[in-house]
């Protein structure tokens, strides 16, 4: 991390990011000396609330970074900035976005776990904007003129104070992960599907498996002898939503062969911390792709010697194609089909999880066809990412056309997961 020390003293070399959080209270201008190259600033963690007038100045700024700071207003000089295309301003303070703050280039724009009370009717101009995070804040309703942001592929807005979800939001022809439990027009269930408890103490971490927005994922004995996977939920609002709301999907998700399998939910947590123990996937299992990346936005990363056989790659996509389908006919949409949500081995077996994101909906509602065909377009972003890994050019044809149905900007003409069940059946 750089130090102020360097920015004053002159020791950085034409940079192109910078991050430093150090207790600031107000922006640094020495920065202005490298504003002819930083491309990357993050100052998140500090005490800013406010920002200068000239900020346009940073000419090659592309990724700005302020969470975890006390700004009450967005500030509209980002507005200015010429080719910024991600702003975060996650865990701050803020009640009020003036109309007209957002870059005009925008595709990134994370708000989470503010005291936002409407979003600006400007954001319908923000039509490259491709990811819109603002779970955990107080917003009664999205303007109409938001429906304009047609490049929309990514949206959260779980855990506010929404009184409906506007058909408009589900028609959006691009939308592919889509998360808004938690909210007082959210669906509830009256079924639960209930585990057993298992007390804290009869638990012994061994090592920490992976961490999500979520929760920390962990791998633990059970009574000293049964191996185990533990998931704690950090207890807090995330990106995603609610951890309660992600457990309550979790647990009514029933029991599926490509789903991770539920042991028990966990009581007397020292921390009283939510939490469950699934069964522990063999390390023959790994990811089967990384999250996005700042360039990627929205789409997940593979490394480049990542191969698969035509039969690897069909049998992979039919697990996860089976799993996301039980969980429609069980009334809820995942939001989160990706392949870093994807475990898979050699023999193509795979297992589909996270639930981080996931919304109950009601069935019998006429939304409800337009909700799996949210899922269907991320599904057909899967089965892109995977068609371009298999080996084989010649048998892809079969595959391609899936995607090329899964992706149809008409949301409703695109296939149920039945359809494509059946397609991927043949083959």
């Amino acid at each position: 991390m750089t130090t102020l020390d360097d920015i004053r003293t002159g020791k950085l070399s034409e940079p192109k990011s910078i991050t430093l959080s150090c207790g600031l209270t107000t922006f640094p201008l020495e920065l202005y000396n490298y504003s002819e190259t930083l491309e990357i600033l993050d100052l998140s963690g500090n005490l800013l609330t406010e920002l200068p007038e000239d900020m346009h100045r940073f000419e090659k700024l592309k990724i700005a970074f302020f969470s975890q700071n006390k700004f009450t207003v967005f500030p509209k000089q980002l507005a200015n900035c010429p080719n910024l295309t991600m702003i975060g301003f996650k865990s701050n303070q803020l009640i009020e976005i003036p109309e007209n703050a957002f870059p005009k280039k925008i595709q990134w724009l994370i708000l989470t776990d503010n005291r936002l009370l409407k979003l600006p009717r400007s954001i319908g101009e923000c039509r490259f904007l491709q990811k819109f995070v603002m779970a955990g804040n107080c917003i009664t309703e999205l303007p109409v003129e938001m429906s304009n942001c047609t490049n929309l592929e990514l949206v959260r807005i779980s855990a506010n104070q929404l009184t409906h979800i506007p058909t408009w939001l589900f028609e959006l022809p691009r939308l592919s992960w889509l998360a808004y439990s938690g909210n007082p027009c959210s669906f509830h269930p009256t079924k639960n599907n209930s585990l057993p408890e298992v007390s804290w103490n009869r638990l012994e971490i061994q090592e920490k498996l992976g961490e999500g927005a979520s929760g920390v994922i962990s791998k633990a004995t059970f009574d000293l002898k049964q191996e185990v996977a533990i998931k704690i939920f950090k207890g807090e609002v995330t990106s995603d939503g609610y951890p309660e709301d992600e457990l309550a999907t979790c647990l009514a998700t029933g029991y599926h062969k490509n789903l991770v399998p539920l042991i028990a939910t966990i009581t007397d947590h020292p921390e009283k911390k939510q939490g469950v123990i699934m069964e522990l996937i063999p390390s023959s299992f790994t990811n089967l792709g990384g999250p996005p990346s700042f360039d990627t936005c929205t789409r997940d990363v593979f490394p480049e010697t990542q191969k698969f056989s035509y039969s690897q790659g069909v049998l992979i996509l039919n697990g996860v194609l089976q799993a996301i389908s039980h969980l429609h006919q069980n009334g809820i949409m995942h939001g989160d089909l990706y392949a870093h949500n994807t475990l898979y081995n050699q023999e193509g077996q795979a297992y589909f999880g996270d639930f981080g994101a996931a919304t109950f909906y009601d069935k019998n509602k006429s939304q409800a066809a337009l909700l799996e065909r949210i899922d269907v377009r991320a599904f057909g972003c899967l089965v892109q990412d995977v068609t371009t890994l298999i080996q084989e050019e010649k048998k892809k044809d079969a595959l391609v056309k899936i995607y090329d149905l899964c992706m149809l900007e008409d949301v409703i003409s695109r296939p149920s997961f039945e359809e494509i069940g059946f397609i991927l059946e043949e083959l």
